[in-house]
């Protein structure tokens, strides 16, 4: 008999202004004079979810659970996890240890205060954990969370770890800390590595090489991991001055999105990422207490 594999399917919710790729185009400080597009575009993969009978990771950027906190109870309500995605969406590398504890602390925080549970597992924005920022993940021990999906096993000018394990493990950080470890997806090929875990790259391949892709992880005894943002569904969010790789980057197949992620979603099955861990025997069912002892609002 085949055996069943259950996949971590994972929302990074931010909106379109905040993404790298556009950030030569808008500053930190005119996030809140953009057009807000956020709630809609979740509110639309909430939809689509729940159609399919799908359970998801929504990595939450604390920026956006301060101005939405509704959003993130919907979520909440619709059975989905909610997980840390920081609070600013800047790349941890170009964070100091201390930026990125203070930031880490609040989006937590925040997220805690909304939903009242432990928030226990992070995503950094853009992957941005790499050998560099390696420290960070003592920070995210440090600060009560148990599991991470940052690392990327892939050379890229943005991110990567390219040694990396490419399956769920468990990762001993420099300070000797564990935390279970879901590294994005990837194909082996001979002398190359290939992203192949959703994102831009779902936009760029063909959808018949991203299903065959991922089915094969899953052929090999595998999950994958696989993460989309709530911009990718929307055609329609304002086109941002940009140069032309960053545009191809973000703009790219918008309009087809959707309907390949409805594919995708009656083709695997998709679970949060604690389930596929704790299946992996990689985290225990007992849940931490939420490690805050400040309300978001007496954070800095």
């Amino acid at each position: 008999m085949t055996q069943i594999i259950e996949n971590a399917l994972t929302i990074d919710v931010e909106d379109y202004f905040q993404v790298a790729a556009l950030a030569e185009a808008v500053r930190r400080e005119d996030w809140h004079s953009m057009e807000y597009r956020v709630e809609a575009n979740t509110q639309r993969i909430l939809g689509l979810l729940s159609r399919h009978n799908a359970r998801a990771t929504f990595f939450t950027l604390g920026w956006v659970a301060e101005k939405s906190p509704e959003l993130v109870r919907a979520i909440q309500k619709e059975g989905h996890e909610i997980a840390s995605h920081g609070y600013s969406h800047q790349l941890v590398y170009n964070q100091t240890p201390e930026v990125f504890r203070e930031e880490t602390r609040r989006s937590k925080a925040i997220l805690e205060d909304i939903t009242g549970e432990p928030i226990t597992g992070y995503r950094a924005a853009s992957y941005s954990i790499t050998n560099v920022s390696r420290w960070a993940l003592d920070i995210l021990a440090e600060e009560g969370f148990t599991w991470d999906s940052s690392i990327f096993p892939v050379h890229h000018d943005r991110y990567g770890m390219p040694d990396s394990p490419r399956w769920p493990h468990t990762l001993t950080t420099d300070e000797g800390h564990t935390l279970a470890e879901f590294p994005l997806s990837t194909l082996k090929f001979p002398g190359y590595t290939l992203p192949i875990a959703g994102g831009g790259y779902f936009r760029l391949f063909p959808y018949w090489f991203s299903r065959w892709g991922l089915g094969s992880i899953n052929r090999q005894g595998q999950p994958f991991v696989f993460y989309l943002h709530p911009w990718e569904v929307d055609p329609g969010q304002p086109r941002l001055d940009v140069k032309w790789f960053s545009r191809f980057r973000h703009y790219n197949n918008l309009d087809v999105c959707e309907q390949r992620l409805s594919k995708l979603l009656g083709h695997f099955p998709f679970t949060t990422m604690s389930n596929v861990l704790r299946t992996q025997g990689l985290l225990t069912d007992r849940a931490p207490e939420p490690t805050h002892l400040k309300t978001a609002s007496g954070l800095v």
